[in-house]
């Protein structure tokens, strides 16, 4: 006989007529969307869009409830680029409209989801768009689709693009609710998530398992929703990147590029050393909460979360201090919040992350602790 679990004991029974009224509005409501799959040509996907485009003629177009064009340029050089290298695209979602009022069926296709991917490879093959700051395809930076040679240029076009397509008996509420669901039905991952994913290994697990640490966590004041977006994992990781490389940081690789290369490397080190990367980590952790009342905080805002560049620089510049000096104590004035110091204003909001400012700011809290 199977166990019934607490939580089942504490519901209420739900009687033979409520599940019967459950089942008769899921048939209700329910709407039977028919649709099938296909794949265009890019050429030919650009051609249906932008032909009848200027009167609205056009047979693929975007609704009014559709969003103008959000991709800045990097992102749809990268689109582009996944074009390029042959990897799995998200399927574009259309529907053939049949509008009702007029006399003359023009199977127009309307996009559902999909019109950045639509508009950017339009504005290629246009020769409106430049590509920039791609990283596996380097060689193509500056290039338009003009540059290409004719036998690319050719390829590109016949790359192909998964089309799902739903038929004319969805009607507009149907349309407009797949357009929500697809949008708004999931939450992406961010960089941490997808840094576990796709960066597994030692250093990765390492973070994970120090990013729980409660002690850490009450220093941040890391509310619920920061645990939930992953933060205190990105402030491990950013502690452990600016220790080893802050010397060497490139602000014009960007601090996401800079801390996945960080941790793709560490995972990769076979000779790398866990128990001393553990020992710095707790040994600041211990500094810190011994020496500065109200940890990693400072300001009037104590029991927000500390923001990153107090974190990074204040971790770094004590496990840097310690470095020199084993077992010592703080005797200075308030380090984060006196008048006299300085870190208020090397750490503040917009703090520039120039590799100069970011040196600046982590050795001058190394310096002030061990009075240089």
């Amino acid at each position: 006989m199977p166990l019934k679990s607490k939580a089942t004991n504490n519901k209420p029974n739900i009687t033979k007529e409520q599940k019967e009224a459950a089942e008769a509005e899921i048939r209700e409501k329910q709407k039977a969307v028919n649709y099938r799959t296909t794949e265009y040509p890019v050429e030919v996907l650009v051609q249906k869009y932008m032909k009848g485009k200027e009167d609205d003629t056009n047979e693929l177009f975007i609704p009014d409830y559709q969003r103008e064009m959000i991709w800045d340029e990097e992102r749809q050089s990268k689109f582009i680029e996944s074009v390029f290298l042959g990897l799995p695209i998200p399927p574009v979602f259309v529907a053939d409209i049949n509008d009702q009022e007029n006399e003359e069926d023009e199977a127009r296709l309307e996009i559902i989801d999909g019109t950045q991917r639509i508009r950017t490879l339009t504005r290629f093959i246009k020769n409106e768009l430049k590509l920039c700051e791609l990283k596996k395809l380097s060689q193509l930076n500056n290039f338009r689709f003009e540059d290409l040679l004719l036998s690319r240029q050719r390829r590109f076009n016949r790359a192909t693009v998964r089309i799902i397509q739903l038929t004319e008996k969805a009607d507009e509420e149907t349309r407009r609710d797949i357009f929500e669901r697809i949008n708004t039905g999931s939450i992406q991952l961010n960089e941490m998530e997808k840094r576990r994913g796709i960066l597994p290994g030692k250093v990765t697990d390492l973070i994970e398992e120090l990013s729980k640490s409660p002690k850490f966590r009450n220093l941040c004041s890391f509310s619920s929703a920061a645990i939930k977006r992953q933060d205190p994992q990105e402030f491990v990781l950013r502690f452990f990147a600016f220790l080893d490389r802050y010397e060497n940081f490139d602000s014009k690789l960007g601090i996401i590029n800079f801390l996945d290369e960080y941790l793709k490397n560490a995972n990769d080190d076979k000779n790398i050393d866990l128990e001393k990367m553990q020992h710095e980590f707790e040994t600041m952790i211990e500094f810190v909460e011994e020496n500065f009342p109200n940890g990693f905080c400072s300001g009037k805002k104590l029991n927000q979360t500390t923001t990153r560049i107090k974190f990074e620089s204040l971790s770094v510049g004590v496990a840097l201090a310690l470095r020199e000096k084993n077992n010592f104590h703080y005797q200075g004035d308030d380090l984060l919040n006196s008048p006299k110091s300085n870190f208020q204003n090397y750490t503040k909001g917009d703090a520039s992350s120039s590799n100069k400012k970011v040196i600046r700011r982590i050795e001058y809290v190394r310096d002030r602790l061990l009075d240089k």
